[in-house]
């Protein structure tokens, strides 16, 4: 880029020119003679290289931090003491070919036997000087409620889980045994996936990290447990029966659980904590180092509605420790894409080396017993550090603003609020214009996410307004600013208008420059005082910038005159942020992307235009912060036209691949997430006929229109009368109840039977449960009537009467469990001091029923739904969560005038 010097010095010719009418003085005119100003030429073509090489760093950045895997080895290359993924991948491919492998399944018992038996090999063929020990775990019955997360209105009963635990040991160290590090990871799966990713390949990790850990123990000062659970899909009970029933938990130290939410990729710290041993240790061994505070802030916020067994190890047996995610390609989590031929290859091998050298020194470790201490702050460096790091920065930059204001006076006071105006309009334009662009996808697509199989079509679809919006917004911020300084300026007579007119755009700049600094430095005070992981961001981008614009642009003293901004301070200011963020921008912006196959709770309570508008929304605030110092730049070049033409014709150019239907936005591979139940509905009151009738519905927002005339089962669709599920409420969907008799007995319809009513100082209601053949129900509770309630398993109590929390009127109980799970209940109600038993009609049929129940008959597919999934086009597949129903599933009430 040249810039090329323009004499704006009082020649002899025109020194003799007037000014307002008047001459000047021999004085203003050897100033201005002195003077000599460089104005920026700054071409359209230099500016998008500029762009260009930009975004190939960031790319770049984003390739070598979540793309570059090892190369897997085989088993020969890794040897007795190494890790093999080429061995971990005939785990995976093992696990997989049992199909879906759900608790109480046929499946699930396959796999505890494929397991056991593995870890049986492992034992024989342990150094000789380790203890394997190897247990079969069941467990009979119990119940938790966690105090935050998903679960957090609801009780959790499971029973009839089996458990594999795998415990090794040093020989002649029996002061190991008291103290363990756990290795967790889940055996089952959601009824709709193989589970490949999710999380058959963390169980074969562990299989390959046990049989090499098996060579080494002999050496450790800790033993190392694997826990192979059952039931995390179902609320975590896996973990928690394993935490409170096992004798060997009460050794844990601290916990390492294996989790995904897609498929592959590198597998990531995404959440860590309390205290630091772990995620220190992991950072200094690790041979392929992979975590981001980001997600842990965005997990730990509830914005993502997901749970992990690492929940449990920290809230309720109160253990430190890691969670590690594979993230890769999240729009196949819970699906039948979830398979292995998208399992990337080096994924394990980049987990399985990491942990290996992770077990390996933190075994050793013999402060391993004080690691369940509490309150720090995790990230890259301690609180107190991030403390005494944040601060100084902050002090500085606030006594360097005020050195300026203070020399700089009124002038410079007001010359600041008109740069932070310039940036309060860059965000309001920005958000503005991409925002628009969401509203419009549904308009002219025929899903309202149109960039699911393509996510890059982001950056034309949203990225693009949002730029233009910016570089807009910031530039009438920048018309203003240059209009009050060219009034400051008017008042110095000593200076021609030529002079002035150039020091007024080159101040302007700079002042946006600053701006942009301030508005990292108050992101940085906020995360500070919150205690935000991910404000160390803020960090490396004020400080930086700053730093570049302090050595290269900045002077106290006000004799001196503005100059163009170098294109030295930008490429130093930009270097190590881009460093620091653009992988993990980029891998956020995916990982939204992947969310939003699963995005609305309640189908048809959602607008559909919401996930494009709240991905929008990101992408404008990365543009906004990230882009604030370069958009400054651009003002004073003869490129605006140039940069405003190409954005428009990216994203022109990305609404006709979008209206065009060139690109789908579902794959096979990319599927959208659907489900079909058979529904068997008592709820319209006792002695009635059920109900019974087929429910499509999606989490990922879209209509059925075009698919359903293709499926022609005598569907129909719309916002009918909503279905209440118990754990959600289906509001759009499409109903049949063409051939809707057969594949379902009502002798499975679930009974609620009143056995006891006092009615005396304090009301109690006795209610029988019977699930008949379910073993995976729902049941309801109305808090705006009951206060509380125990629930018994024949005689033991499992939940007690000691407050219960409830979210919009309900307290849930979410039960699942093996084949021989219990399928009768009874449930003591306390009623609220002010209910009464109402027996008028016209109130009866305003009020929500007492209790509302819903049962699922697993692997049980009726005719009529082998039917329509059998039509379903190629980009559809269920979808299954801990909450959603099977194929099969029963609804009845309890009204309140029982």
């Amino acid at each position: 880029m040249r810039r090329r010097p323009e004499s704006s010095s009082t020649a002899p010719d025109t020194s003799a020119k007037k000014s307002s009418g008047t001459s000047k003085t021999d004085e203003e005119a050897k100033l201005n003679h002195g003077i000599q100003i460089r104005t920026a030429r700054r071409s359209g073509f230099t500016w998008l290289t500029l762009f260009a090489v930009i975004v190939y760093s960031s790319w770049a950045v984003y390739q070598y931090q979540y793309e570059n895997l090892p190369v897997p080895l085989t088993a020969e290359q890794a040897g007795k003491r190494g890790f093999s993924e080429v061995a971990a991948m005939k785990h995976v491919k093992a696990l997989t070919e049992l199909g879906p492998h759900t608790i109480g399944s046929d499946a699930i018992e396959l796999a505890l036997q494929y397991v056991l038996a593995e870890l049986e090999n492992i034992k024989k063929t342990a150094h000789w000087e380790v203890d394997v020990e190897v247990d079969l775990f069941h467990v009979n019955v119990g119940a938790t409620r966690l105090d935050s997360g998903m679960f957090v209105d609801r009780t959790i009963i499971y029973s009839d889980l089996d458990h594999i635990v795998l415990r090794m040991l040093p020989k002649y160290a029996p002061e190991a045994r008291e103290n363990a590090i756990l290795v967790s990871s889940h055996i089952d799966t959601v009824f709709s996936t193989e589970g490949a990713g999710d999380c058959s390949s963390c169980v074969s990790v562990m299989l390959e990290l046990a049989r090499g850990i098996s060579q080494w123990a002999h050496g450790f000062k800790n033993s190392v447990i694997f826990l192979f659970n059952t039931g995390e899909e179902e609320g975590l009970s896996g973990a928690h029966s394993f935490i409170t029933q096992h004798p060997w938990s009460t050794t844990i130290r601290m916990a390492i659980d294996l989790e995904a939410m897609g498929i592959g990729g590198k597998s990531a710290i995404f959440q860590a904590g309390p205290h630091p041993l772990a995620v220190e240790t992991f950072a200094s061994v690790a041979k392929y180092p992979s975590g981001n505070i980001i997600f842990q802030d965005i997990f730990s916020s509830g914005v993502i509605n997901s749970a992990t067994d690492f929940q449990v190890y920290r809230e309720v047996a109160g253990l430190s420790g890691l969670d590690f995610v594979y993230a890769d390609h999240g729009a196949v989590y819970h699906t039948k894409n979830d398979k292995l031929k998208l399992l990337k290859s080096g994924s394990l091998q980049h987990l399985g080396e990491n942990m290996l050298a992770f077990l390996l020194q933190i075994a050793t470790s013999s402060h391993l017993s004080k690691a369940n201490a509490t309150g720090q702050y995790m990230v890259i460096y301690r609180q107190r550090f991030a403390n005494m790091l944040h601060s100084s920065v902050i002090l500085q930059s606030l006594l360097i603003w005020t050195t300026s204001l203070l020399m700089g006076g009124s002038t410079a006071a007001v010359s600041l609020a008109f740069s932070c105006l310039s940036n309060i309009l860059m965000w309001i334009f920005s958000i503005s214009f991409s925002v628009l662009a969401a509203f419009i996808l549904p308009l002219i697509s025929s899903s309202p996410l149109p960039y699911l199989s393509i996510p890059w079509l982001v950056l034309g679809l949203f990225a693009a307004p949002a730029f233009l919006g910016a570089l807009i917004g910031q530039h009438l911020g920048y018309l203003v600013l240059k209009r009050y300084l060219s009034n400051v300026y008017a008042k110095r007579k000593q200076l021609s208008p030529a002079i002035q007119a150039d020091l007024i755009k080159l101040e302007t700049e700079r002042w946006l420059f600053k701006a942009g600094s301030l508005q990292w430095l108050v992101l940085l005070v906020v995360g500070t005082y919150y205690k935000i992981g991910s404000s160390y961001l803020a960090l490396v981008w004020l400080v930086p910038p700053a730093f570049a614009y302090g050595l290269l642009e900045a002077t106290l003293t006000p004799g001196r005159l503005p100059k163009p901004l170098k294109l030295a301070t930008l490429w130093m200011g930009l270097a190590i942020p881009i460093l620091a963020s653009a992988g993990q921008f980029i891998k956020l912006t995916t990982v939204i992307i992947g969310l939003s196959v699963r995005f609305i709770r309640h189908p048809g309570g959602t607008p559909e235009w919401l996930p494009s508008v709240g991905l929008s929304l990101f992408i404008a605030a990365v543009i906004c912060l990230t882009l604030v110092y370069l958009l400054s730049y651009i003002h004073l070049s003869g490129a605006k036209t140039s940069i405003v033409l190409s954005t428009c014709i990216l994203f022109a150019l990305s609404l006709a691949v979008v209206f065009s239907g060139i690109i789908p936005p579902f794959t096979e591979e990319t599927a959208r997430a659907v489900n079909v139940v058979h529904v068997v509905d008592t709820t319209g009151g006792f002695g009635e006929k059920p109900n019974s009738y087929i429910s499509l519905f999606s989490f990922t927002p879209g209509k059925f229109t075009k698919e359903v005339e293709e499926i022609k089962e005598g569907f129909v669709c719309g916002r009918h009368k909503a279905i209440d599920y118990v754990t959600f409420s289906v509001k759009y969907g499409c109903l049949t109840y063409d051939g809707t008799e057969e594949g379902w007995d009502e002798s499975n319809i679930p009974t609620l039977d009143v056995v006891k009513d006092i009615n005396g100082d304090k009301r109690i209601t006795q209610v029988k449960i019977d699930t008949k053949r379910s073993i995976r129900w729902f049941l309801a509770i109305n808090t705006e009537e009951i206060e509380d309630f125990t629930f018994n398993v024949g005689l033991e109590e499992l939940v007690a009467a000691d407050g219960k929390r409830s979210i919009d009127g309900w307290h849930t109980i979410q039960a699942s469990g093996g084949k021989n799970a219990p399928t009768k209940f009874e449930l003591t109600l306390f009623w609220l001091q002010n209910s009464t038993r109402r027996s008028d009609k016209m109130v009866q049929s305003e009020q929500r029923p007492l209790l509302r129940i819903r049962t699922d008959l697993p692997g049980v597919v009726t005719p009529k739904v082998e039917t329509v999934l059998e039509k379903l086009p190629p980009w559809y597949s269920l979808f299954g969560k801990s909450t959603s129903p099977h194929t099969l599933s029963f609804l009845s009430s309890l009204p309140i005038d029982f």
